[in-house]
């Protein structure tokens, strides 16, 4: 095994053990739906009550829910594009079922939609630097996409973690949902520093013969656009040419399973960026116009 694949694995299993004690030790015991597979389990749980003692378990619901999405992808994409997926989904349901449900805030909504935000969004910081997602959603809107090609998942996924948190202000009451909201851009800012630090998004060297196929396929999965930029090989002198792309750091994730699913022999260089200012991105103040 590599020293990278190693330093994968690693980032997978810790990530998703800190994203799994965020939702047992603060989201389930104050009922706070951070949206997600996560957040419909809850609803399975609590729903299930009356019928099961303590409910449906999140982490049984949560293999559940998964495992249709997973065996979808699979077909669509192939195994390349689902493995590390797959693995932190399948890690992220242990620690569930490992870690007991303990409210460590008590009954400080505030608290535990803080702290809850925090880890998670620590927990998927580690997973995005394992270069994969936990499923749920994100899968879901990437299969949605499939068959809505004209919509970007990145427009998909926060209608449907939208969705999720709207159906807890009719089971957990409004007061709960707006912690639920709080903790979700909480988590989302803390996940976008710890991987990128100061950082606000990365740039993308592609060269391909694929290039076309690549870029359609990056205008459309993430709704961002591609520069085509003519470039000659010093050693073979060959004319190709070279996508210049600026992705979001949770989007860079997605663009390399692209590139490779659609070519594997591409080159590929993906870069920090300290700032990108522009459409997309963070605008432009009337003193820097």
């Amino acid at each position: 095994m590599t020293h990278e694949r190693r330093t994968t694995i690693l980032w997978l299993v810790a990530g998703t053990f800190v994203m799994a004690a965020a939702t047992n030790l603060f989201f389930v015991p104050a009922d706070v739906v951070a949206g997600g597979f996560t957040g419909l389990a809850m609803f399975i749980r609590h729903l299930t009550k009356p019928l099961v003692r303590g409910g449906i378990p999140v982490w049984v619901s949560n293999i559940v829910l998964n495992i249709p999405l997973m065996i979808a992808s699979v077909k669509m994409r192939g195994w390349r594009y689902i493995r590390r997926t797959l693995f932190a989904s399948a890690f992220f349901s242990l620690w569930l079922a490992v870690i007991p449900d303990f409210a460590i805030s008590g009954s400080d909504l505030f608290l535990a939609a803080i702290l809850g935000g925090l880890l998670m969004g620590v927990g998927c910081g580690m997973v995005f630097l394992g270069r994969a997602t936990t499923g749920g959603t994100d899968t879901l809107a990437a299969l949605i996409q499939r068959k809505v090609p004209h919509l970007p998942v990145a427009k998909i996924l926060p209608a449907v973690d939208g969705v999720i948190i709207l159906m807890s202000v009719f089971i957990f009451g409004v007061e709960k949902s707006g912690y639920a909201i709080v903790s979700v851009i909480l988590s989302g800012i803390v996940a976008d520093r710890f991987v990128s630090g100061h950082r606000n998004a990365c740039l993308a060297y592609i060269i391909s013969d694929k290039y076309l196929t690549i870029g359609n396929e990056i205008m459309k999965e993430l709704d961002r656009g591609a520069t085509v930029v003519p470039v000659k090989g010093m050693y073979t002198s060959e004319d190709r040419n070279m996508l210049i792309c600026a992705v979001s750091i949770k989007e860079s994730v997605i663009l390399k399973d692209i590139v490779a699913d659609i070519d594997p022999t591409a080159f590929c260089i993906i870069t920090d960026a300290e700032e990108i200012r522009g459409e997309g991105f963070l605008r432009y103040t009337h003193d820097e116009l």
